[in-house]
């Protein structure tokens, strides 16, 4: 124990008591040091500036305080002291001086530094990129291979901006890999010195420094040449060599990924040309080989960016349109590709004309590929039974379904919707907003959500009139808040009414207008995924909104696309974090980091961040630690009938139930 010296300081720090191991670290006898200040130990920078009574004013503050640092000794010589100075007190709390503690840790200090040469030497010959990781993905060091892969100086860059367009996202080091002690292997995609791909196994092992701050250390082996092998192995097993389109199994796993993605709108033509055996059997295989290429370039030029063709077999070829909404419909891409597909076309010198018959399929009904296909073949069967014509094999609507838009429609024209009121709390837990979601009360199915109401009125083309009711249902019964004394703002999800339709101004004006509501106590809800392509023109009807004091609210944050410039662009002052990672911030270390993400994105954007589907003390008490700004969630309150929430109103600030 000779390495410890333990002595003790008056309230102003003066040595009052010494002991001989003190005397043996710092080379005084008692009689040269009772009395004198402390500072006499300190280098004489950190002696002048105030530092050893600064570190004294931690102690008496904090009770404690723990340092590690330069010391001097009698002779003038400096070693690395680990430190600890506590407070003491008299009983009735006077402060009576301090004992302090300290500690030579020269030699493990030196032991460190040697290490800390030996892993620099390591880390800058190491023929394999590496860098040192901040925790929030900052390069804090980069060695030489590391900096010729991409070709520039990393210190200070954030990790993520040497992630390549293609790279499937995410950052350097995984979510659930940010613990200490975690390592971790997988595949990102770098940008190379000219812009290039630079496909990489990244392994990450976590650490933490020795003041307890974590950091990463990130290993880079390129594996483009592997990749681009595999790459190239998996382009001529799902490609024809033919015609450069993809071949049944290409066609195959491109349909399971869109229906396991959803593929509500997912359509495919199922194309087969009339008479190719008489051109091949007249003019040779070559001769039909060519055509079917000649076809295929057609195809491609003439399909939107989105839909994708392929050959499955001889002359047989599939469109597949992942959204045939956005392209006109069934019929209109039918008729395109048909147009396509009938021509003359010069073929070793003579003039080949072409024909073909369609069958058309959509997803609706259909779980996999296979029977997507064989729905549109059987279709293009009867389209060739006609000469030529086209043929949808599309499901017939069900009557259940044309009932029940029938019985919604009636609902809207009758009075027989209502709307339930969930509030939004702030810090403090007083309501400040609240969301008004509709309910139907069935007299045979019970009392429909949202969640059922709405897909039936999107079938039935009802959205617009349902987001009319529940906008002026809900201004009219918050404007009674309001006569009350109640500031409470009312949240209105649309869909129905969106920014791009010429009148969405002129709706919200009027229902604003005919209940009377402040229009600074209005919230408009919308999807981020209907955000995120708004042209110019509508964000313009937006921002005049806002400056009556209307507020928009991105709904379902996290969900879409939104890059940082669409979020700053939009007058959106409001953020919500989409339930789903709520739901776990508690148990999943990627939604964690996703909500502490978002939560900094809404401050450092001025936007205030809501946290939706609240539903436990433990997601409240960690997503307040993150700084999120408002709550909502079953934890506090459902959603509650107009009467039942003006009683909540007055019981706020609402209390946190007891885990």
């Amino acid at each position: 124990m000779r390495e410890y010296a333990v002595f003790a300081l008056d309230a102003q720090g003066h040595v009052t008591t010494w002991s001989t191991r003190a005397e043996h670290i710092k080379g005084y006898r008692s009689d040269e040091i009772i009395g004198r200040h402390l500072s006499v130990f300190y280098p004489e920078d950190r002696a002048s500036s105030g530092y050893p009574n600064w570190e004294l004013e931690q102690a008496a503050e904090n009770g404690v305080f723990v340092d590690r640092g330069w010391r001097v000794r009698k002779d003038g010589s400096r070693f690395w002291a680990h430190v600890v100075i506590t407070a003491q007190r008299d009983t009735d709390g006077t402060l009576d001086g301090f004992i302090k503690i300290t500690r030579d840790e020269s030699e493990a200090q030196q032991q460190r530094q040697r290490s800390n040469r030996r892993f620099t030497d390591l880390f800058e010959l190491a023929p394999v990129g590496l860098a040192l990781l901040d925790s929030s993905d900052r390069v804090l060091d980069a060695n030489s291979a590391l900096c010729a892969l991409v070709g520039r100086r990393l210190h200070g860059v954030v990790a993520t901006e040497l992630l390549h367009p293609s790279d499937p996202g995410g950052g350097l080091v995984p979510r659930h890999g940010r613990k200490a002690d975690a390592a971790e292997r997988h595949r990102r995609v770098l940008t190379g010195a000219a812009g290039e791909p630079v496909h990489c196994d990244v392994h990450c092992a976590a650490s933490v420094h020795d003041d307890g701050e974590p950091f990463w250390l990130a290993m880079f082996q390129d594996v483009t040449e592997q990749v681009q092998r595999a790459e190239a192995l998996h382009h001529r097993a799902t490609h024809d060599e033919t015609t450069g389109l993809l071949n049944r199994q290409g066609a195959t796993e491109l349909l399971e990924r869109e229906l396991r993605d959803g593929g509500r709108e997912l359509a495919v033509l199922f194309c087969d040309l009339d008479n190719f055996k008489r051109i091949n059997d007249s003019l040779g295989h070559d001769a039909g080989d060519e055509l079917l290429a000649v076809l295929a370039q057609r195809l491609i030029a003439a399909l939107p960016a989105s839909c994708a063709a392929a050959r499955l077999y001889g002359d047989e070829f599939l469109v597949v349109c992942p959204d045939v909404r956005a392209c006109g419909g069934v019929g209109q891409l039918t008729a395109k590709v048909a147009e396509v597909l009938r021509a003359v076309i010069p073929l070793y010198g003579r003039l080949v004309s072409v024909n073909a018959s369609i069958g058309a399929a959509t997803a609706e009904g259909r779980a996999t590929a296979r029977e997507l296909i064989q729905a549109a073949d059987a279709a293009m069967f009867v389209a060739k039974k006609g000469h030529g014509r086209t043929s949808r094999n599309g499901p017939p609507v069900p009557a259940a379904q044309l009932s029940l838009e029938e019985e919604l429609r009636d609902a809207l024209a009758c009075g027989g919707l209502e709307l339930r009121y969930q509030p939004i709390l702030a810090e403090d837990r007083s309501i400040t907003m609240a969301e008004a979601l509709v309910r139907w009360p069935h007299p045979i199915r019970g009392l429909l959500s949202p969640a059922t109401i709405l897909p039936v009125a999107e079938r039935g083309g009802l959205l617009p009139e349902l987001d009319r009711w529940v906008l002026r249902t809900a201004l009219r019964e918050a404007t009674g808040w309001h006569a009350a004394g109640w500031q409470v703002a009312v949240t209105v999800n649309v869909a129905g009414l969106r920014p791009d339709d010429p009148c969405f101004a002129e709706e919200i004006s009027a229902a604003i207008a005919d209940s009377g509501i402040d229009p600074r106590r209005v919230v408009l809800e919308m999807v981020e995924t209907m955000l995120v392509d708004l042209p110019s023109k509508p964000r313009a009807v937006m921002r005049d909104l806002a400056r009556t004091g209307v507020r928009f609210a991105m709904d379902d944050f996290g969900t879409g696309y939104s890059s940082l410039a669409r979020l700053r662009d939009l007058p959106t002052q409001i953020v919500k974090l989409d339930r789903r990672f709520v739901s776990g911030v508690g148990t999943d270390p990627a939604d964690l980091g996703i909500t502490r993400a978002v939560a900094e994105l809404a401050r450092s954007m001025g936007r205030i961040c809501v946290a939706e589907g609240v539903e436990n003390t433990t997601q409240f008490s960690l997503l307040h630690h993150l700084g999120i700004d408002a709550y909502q969630g079953f934890l506090f309150s459902k959603p509650l009938p107009a009467a039942e929430f003006r009683a909540l109103l007055g019981e706020s600030p609402l209390p946190v139930p007891a885990a």
